[in-house]
């Protein structure tokens, strides 16, 4: 009986010891940042996705256990190819654990296959496919800010419950663009609308005159500019000078701060939209977006402020848990709710889909703004619950 106890104990202490070994693996935290840092995306995230990282390790002390949190970036180019070589060199040659940002669904679909083969964590926080919690999900996802369900069931579904039954697409031509028209276009069907048509627009075009005169001869009571960043803007002043605001209602079905207040609020007041954060929702989001203006030059959008909330996250559950193992970690973040000036009713479930509150806002006449900054006026507020899809039994990961 001694002997096995002994044996017990013993066995016991090597568990512990293996545990305790297992610590901040090279000594250090290292959170790869990868977006667009040139293109169409680049104000939405780009550099700003950086600053955001940055803020959230500096809040956090500049270490995690004892030991140091380094950042490194990279311009994706919008280019999957090019995201998965540099996301396999950030793994293999300097020790990335985390790699956050990520805008493009195609470039974030690339990046997830290196950190799959590698088990390391992707926190995504400006691409917007749905498959990244249905289709493609992995347990080591955290899809933080917003999904193409919560844009259609905040933004489409009223529209048509007040009428718009008819409905024409103008779609950015890669995987974002196409999850957000079909699931779009479901919201409509299943709520007594039609799809009169679509057309799908290469990424980063500058003329969309051809498609808005398709839009034109729809015969849709909506159009809705299923694309973000300079393609919504360069769509949206087409759509203007052809008139069709006379004709029919034009919906951006995701829409940044940066990207209305390019626009001539003659073009763009009074269009509603969907958004996981705006700037001067309270005192909360006012402090921190006013030191993240004074760090970057410019206001947040929702992107950036959900890479320092996912990031935010990722290190106070790695400083309970004391490692950066990854099933430990992201188990750690699934079990504790994620809390801040983002993350509203908030809580990661088991499939990585980061649910909270979602705003319905109104883009502000010229003579409602009080600062070029002052562009939203939020009409709506809905739960998590109510807009994102419910959980896929075949991705709930523990």
């Amino acid at each position: 009986m001694k002997i096995r106890m002994l044996a017990v104990v013993a066995s016991g202490l090597l568990l512990s010891s293996a545990v305790l070994a297992e610590g901040i693996s090279d000594n250090k935290i290292s959170i790869g940042v990868m977006a667009d840092m040139s293109g169409v995306y680049a104000d939405i995230c780009g550099k700003g996705c950086v600053t955001a990282a940055q803020m959230a390790v500096d809040d956090f002390g500049g270490q995690v256990a004892g030991k140091p949190i380094e950042i490194v970036s990279a311009d994706d180019k919008n280019n999957p190819d090019e995201a998965a070589a540099i996301a396999h060199q950030w793994i293999v040659n300097q020790g990335v654990d985390v790699i956050a940002g990520l805008v493009s669904s195609s470039v974030t679909a690339a990046v997830i296959e290196e950190t799959n083969a590698a088990g390391r964590m992707v926190l995504i926080s400006g691409a917007g496919s749905n498959a990244f919690s249905t289709s493609s999900c992995s347990p080591n996802i955290a899809h933080w800010t917003y999904d193409v369900v919560a844009l259609a069931n905040g933004t489409v579904k009223p529209m048509v419950q007040d009428g718009k039954r008819k409905w024409f697409f103008i779609t950015a031509d890669y995987a974002f663009g196409h999850a957000l028209e079909e699931v779009a276009s479901n919201v409509i069907s299943a709520n007594g609308g039609t799809v009169t048509g679509s057309v799908r627009v290469p990424l980063g075009a500058h003329d969309f005159s051809p498609y808005v005169r398709q839009a034109l001869d729809s015969g849709a009571d909506v159009v809705a500019l299923a694309n973000a960043g300079d393609d919504f803007v360069h769509a949206l002043e087409a759509a203007a000078k052809a008139g069709v605001m006379e004709r029919m209602d034009v919906v951006g079905l995701l829409v940044f701060l940066q990207s209305a207040r390019a626009l001539d609020p003659a073009i763009a007041a009074g269009m509603r939209l969907t958004t996981g954060f705006y700037w001067d929702m309270d005192e909360a989001t006012r402090q921190w977006s006013a030191r993240f203006k004074a760090r970057h030059g410019d206001m947040p959008s929702m992107v950036h402020a959900g890479v320092y909330s996912a990031v935010s996250h990722y290190l106070r559950n790695v400083a309970e848990t004391g490692t950066d193992n990854t099933p430990v970690v992201m188990s750690s973040m699934k079990k504790n709710r994620p809390s801040d000036f983002f993350a509203r009713r908030a809580r990661l479930r088991p499939d990585g889909r980061m649910i909270h509150d979602m705003y319905q806002v109104r883009i502000k006449k010229a003579s409602e703004r009080r600062n070029p900054d002052d562009i939203f006026a939020i009409e709506t507020i809905s739960t998590g619950v109510q807009v994102y899809d419910p959980m896929a039994s075949s991705c709930s990961f523990r």
